[in-house]
């Protein structure tokens, strides 16, 4: 269903997606169809921004009033130096995905630009949140109708969202998890922080490298997929999809990758990101609106806009 048509006035405020490449984002289709159905005077935007812009783009949504913003690859981690508050989810699972702008109006605390009068705010800053955690959790379970307590996950990828989603895995009681990639230091420092986290709380095995028997679940959390001429975002000589009976891909634009498409080829469950990107961004929205995001509404867009159809 999308959003209806509506004027734009100077009291629109705006939110928006910063990430690079962009134009594959679903995040508008999704966050117009919501704002119009909670009839807010609110715009959601995506732009292209280079990782060396990611710091005075941020600083320029701040000083142009946006509400908050949304980071995608490959802003997530860096992100986490950029803003001038970090919440306990940002700090927790190591990247920032989602930003609230809040303002101070003369002596009061800090609160989100939403609920400040323009001409009262005397200091702006920016806080840093992570959703994506709980939303790559419930997507998998929903969707693949996993139990990740005691399962053997292969994930591929340790940029921001494959960090997150390693350090979240391992806080649900995986039994072991393997780390692949490309360059393999970044994996290695994952490993090192999971394995400094496990003395505190679940113990998980972690491995740097391709496991050796059947696993219950490959994760993809690289950008290898967004293009149809990238190739499988793991080495075929090395691990084989006929070793897992479910698949999971954080890409959702193509719907189908060549990686989803080779896990079904081979009679693995499949899913794409679609649910993380729903759940990650209700929430979102709820940080910079306050209301309770209208998920059914938000869903709809997202098929509309993916699958063509609802």
């Amino acid at each position: 269903m999308p959003a209806r048509s509506q004027s734009i006035s100077a009291t629109t405020r705006f939110a928006a997606v910063f990430g690079h490449p962009i134009k594959h984002s679903a995040s508008p289709a999704m966050h117009n169809a919501a704002i119009d159905r909670l009839g807010l005077d609110w715009r959601y935007l995506a732009f292209d921004v280079h990782p060396d812009q990611l710091a005075v783009a941020i600083k320029g949504a701040q000083s142009m009033k946006f509400l908050g913003l949304n980071l995608t690859v490959p802003h997530k981690v860096l992100a986490l130096h950029l803003v001038d508050e970090l919440d306990l989810s940002a700090k927790t699972w190591g990247a920032v995905n989602t930003i609230l702008f809040e303002a101070q109006c003369a002596s009061e605390d800090w609160r989100p630009l939403r609920l400040c009068d323009p001409d009262q705010i005397t200091a702006l800053r920016s806080h840093g949140f992570n959703t994506d955690a709980d939303a790559i959790i419930r997507s998998i379970r929903e969707d693949l109708e996993i139990e990740l307590r005691g399962a053997t996950i292969l994930l591929l990828g340790a940029g921001g969202a494959g960090r997150t989603a390693a350090l979240k895995l391992a806080s649900e009681g995986v039994k072991k998890l393997y780390l692949v990639n490309r360059t393999r230091s970044k994996a290695d420092e994952i490993a090192r922080e999971l394995k400094s986290r496990s003395e505190h709380g679940p113990q998980v095995a972690i491995e740097v490298g391709y496991p050796e028997g059947n696993i219950d679940l490959v994760v993809n959390a690289t950008s290898l997929g967004l293009s149809p001429a990238d190739p499988l975002p793991f080495d075929p000589a090395q691990f084989s999809l006929n070793s897992t009976p479910a698949a999971y891909d954080m890409i959702y634009r193509p719907a189908e990758t060549l990686f989803l498409a080779e896990a079904a080829r081979a009679g693995a469950k499949t899913a794409n990101g679609l649910g993380m990107l729903l759940y990650q961004g209700a929430k979102a929205l709820e940080i910079w609106s306050g209301e309770k995001a209208p998920v059914e509404v938000m869903c709809e867009a997202l098929r509309e806009n993916i699958y063509g159809k609802v």
